[in-house]
């Protein structure tokens, strides 16, 4: 399979300079259609998907949140977690504006601005995710210590069902 294949995002180019082993793959992208179109394209279970999330708090104090495909995140376990009134998720051109990607296609490397990260622990667990690679349609699969290793993210367990 040839690298040309595949887009060269600013995650793509983070992922090879942090020398980050890591298997692309291209599906089809459907509008809203999250990690449930994803995880069936690919035949992975949704819980291995982790869903980038670009939030922020009453302040407009931006955040990624890490989280798997099948749970949503609990705004309010996390704002307790934080010391924080509220936590919500940013507007598609907030988040895009933070982030330099697409909603739909937000990685959480290479982005535009710093922000802090927060993972649900038990992403750790896995023995490989599913994570976007900066562009809709386009997912990379690593282990996840490596997401630790590189964004070096708070751990947090503040996934529902």
């Amino acid at each position: 399979m040839s690298k040309d294949k595949f887009p060269v995002t600013p995650a793509i180019r983070m992922l090879r300079k942090e020398k980050v082993e890591f298997t692309p793959y291209l599906y089809e992208y459907e509008e809203r259609g999250g990690t449930a179109v994803s995880s069936r394209a690919l035949g992975v279970d949704e819980h291995l998907m982790i869903k980038t999330l670009i939030m922020e708090d009453e302040n407009k104090n931006p955040l990624v949140v890490l989280m798997h495909g099948d749970l949503e995140v609990s705004t309010k376990s996390l704002a307790r977690f934080l010391g924080v009134k509220s936590i919500s998720p940013c507007s598609p051109d907030i988040a895009a504006k933070h982030s330099g990607y697409l909603v739909g296609g937000t990685s959480p490397f290479g982005t535009r601005k710093t922000m802090p990260v927060y993972m649900e622990e038990t992403i750790l667990d896995l023995p490989q995710i599913y994570i976007n690679g900066g562009k809709r349609g386009f997912l990379v699969s690593i282990d996840p210590r490596e997401l630790v290793r590189v964004l070096k993210p708070t751990l947090v367990r503040v996934g529902i069902s």
